[in-house]
């Protein structure tokens, strides 16, 4: 009796990305043994996959022998990781510097595929570039090449989340341009299958593209997502591609998530992949965009999400603009007008005016974390603490603010409430 064939072993890079997740999933569905690698592992741990935590920006990521260990019984490697935004250091990184390692440390025996881009030939972004120079890495070392055009999913993000949230937009559906601009998007689970099978049987040396076969224009493709929503057909509102750029630039600067530059470039330019002959002799067939989005309905959670999406950058921009107003009103407010709604004798004077002003700094810090976005996990948890400290504070010191007109510290509750949703919001993995 023949020993039973042990299942094929694949380690993923950016297992924790949109695409990696798919990956993942639809390779241990086909019985595969999966080894799941990012920078965040917690969560991949618990839906069940073996994990390799690895940071590609860490410079241990870059020496082959950090590698080695870890694909000694590996039979297949997918770099699925990008970086779409970030330092000059940070995107050589991950595309380039850490690969290069990776491949080196590959057994002879194993296989790699790179997961690219279309439409980075002629982009000047930098994550164009430097996906170029990762593609560069992956052809000296016999990596499959393939570049993926729009990929949709029954999940999204990125991209897609940006795309269900302009089409679920109230009364108007805004496009970039025209809205001709063409795109063939393939579903993350068939993609996954042509992975499989491209890892199975490499189409040999070169650079291959790959989409969906039915073609939408940008305007098509929204329309057919507010459709799929349940929701009313709306006007196209065509949006000059200056103003267009502008935002995704501002989006940049103020790290807005589904606004950047690098997301107009892409809708103004559209996503369509030439797959050509890849898929000739193959058993995998990708599905048409209208025929994968009719074969499920959308469920509460779509909607929700569509609609909830740009709320995330703007609920950020109003609660920065409330503390950077609270910290101004804080450092310019004369004694005179807020001393007298706190009763005499609960603290010197001199105290409460140096509170009003440390307190007018550290709401003008907090503003300013969040215009950037610096760290939003951890502002939620400040923003939270602050509001906390000041309520129980005044309630000690005026339990009679809760009693003011037009709500007074009141007003602090459900402030506390809006922190809470900004902090689910911004937690997208």
């Amino acid at each position: 009796m023949e020993p039973a064939k042990a299942a094929p072993s694949i380690l993923i890079l950016g297992a924790d990305g949109f695409i990696g997740r798919h990956l993942a999933f639809g390779l241990r569905q086909a019985g595969w043994h999966v080894i799941a690698s990012a920078r965040r592992t917690g969560r991949l741990a618990q839906m069940g996959f073996a994990t390799l935590r690895a940071d590609l920006t860490d410079p241990t990521c870059r020496d082959p022998g950090f590698w080695g260990p870890h694909l000694a019984d590996v039979d297949y490697v997918i770099n699925a990781a990008g970086l779409l935004t970030g330092p000059e250091a940070q995107l050589h990184a991950v595309h380039s510097a850490a690969p290069e390692a990776l491949y080196q440390a590959m057994p002879d025996n194993a296989r790699g595929l790179l997961i690219s881009a279309v439409g980075i030939d002629n982009a000047e972004t930098g994550f164009s570039r430097h996906r170029r120079a990762g593609e560069e890495v992956a052809a000296r070392h016999k990596v499959t090449i393939l570049r993926a055009g729009l990929v949709l999913a029954d999940t999204s993000y990125g991209g897609s989340s940006l795309a269900r949230a302009l089409a679920a937009l109230p009364l108007v559906t805004p496009v970039v341009g025209d809205g001709s601009q063409r795109f063939n998007p393939i579903h993350a689970a068939d993609l996954a299958e042509v992975v499989r099978d491209c890892l199975l049987h490499p189409p040999g040396p070169g650079v291959y593209q790959i989409g969906g076969p039915q073609t939408v224009t940008q305007a098509q493709m929204l329309r057919e997502l507010r459709g799929w929503l349940g929701l009313p057909r709306a006007r196209l509102l065509r949006l000059p591609l200056g103003l267009a750029r502008f935002a995704g630039r501002l989006g940049d600067a103020l790290r807005l998530g589904p606004i950047s530059h690098a997301a107009v470039t892409q809708l103004s330019a559209g996503v369509h992949a030439e797959t050509g002959s890849l898929l000739c002799g193959r058993d995998c067939t990708p599905r048409g965009f209208s025929q994968f989005l009719a074969a499920r309905p959308a469920g509460t959670q779509d909607l929700w999400h569509a609609r909830l999406y740009l709320m995330r950058p703007g609920l950020r921009l109003v609660l920065a603009g409330l503390w950077l107003t609270s910290g101004v009103i804080g450092l310019s407010l004369p004694a005179a007008d807020f001393l007298p709604l706190i009763p005499a004798g609960a603290l010197p004077e001199a105290a409460l005016v140096a509170m009003a002003r440390l307190g007018g700094l550290a709401d003008i810090a907090i503003g300013l974390g969040l215009l950037r976005g610096w760290r939003m996990s951890l502002m939620v948890w400040v923003q939270a603490a602050m509001i906390a400290g000041y309520t129980l504070a005044f309630s000690l010191l005026a339990p009679a603010l809760w009693l003011l007109p037009l709500g007074g510290l009141l007003k602090n509750i459900p402030l506390l409430v809006l922190i809470a949703v900004h902090g689910i919001l911004e937690s997208e993995r």
